[in-house]
């Protein structure tokens, strides 16, 4: 089962103090909007988002390559989606699952 890259989606109170505090840890903005209250992050291979006030909790994300494909295969092995990606559909599509602690965990395919 390839997961894709992995990466953190950080709920945030500031934008701007969050991405001061990372940018000292070394992470340099690659994409987002300020102004629409989002930011994406990396350092190396490590890569974080900063949403503000677009979701509740912190959210672990994985960008498969086929998130149909991995939505079949959890749900053949027993697991179950909170939301699931249109079967019948192609291309970009996600699907949400929590873990048994309640942390999201979404499996975004952003591209075909």
């Amino acid at each position: 089962m390839e997961l894709g890259s992995f990466s953190i989606s950080l709920t945030v109170k500031d934008l701007a103090a969050s991405r001061a505090f990372y940018e000292r840890l070394g992470f340099e903005v690659f994409d987002g909007d300020p102004a629409h209250n989002w930011l994406m992050m990396r350092n190396g291979s490590a890569k974080i988002g900063l949403f503000h006030g677009m979701f509740e909790q912190n959210i672990i994300t994985f960008n498969p390559p086929d998130v149909r494909a991995i939505q079949r295969e959890v749900k053949a092995a027993g697991g179950t989606f909170v939301k699931e990606a249109d079967e019948a559909g192609s291309g970009p599509d996600h699907a949400t699952m929590l873990d048994p602690d309640g942390n999201p965990i979404l499996l975004d395919q952003f591209a075909e």
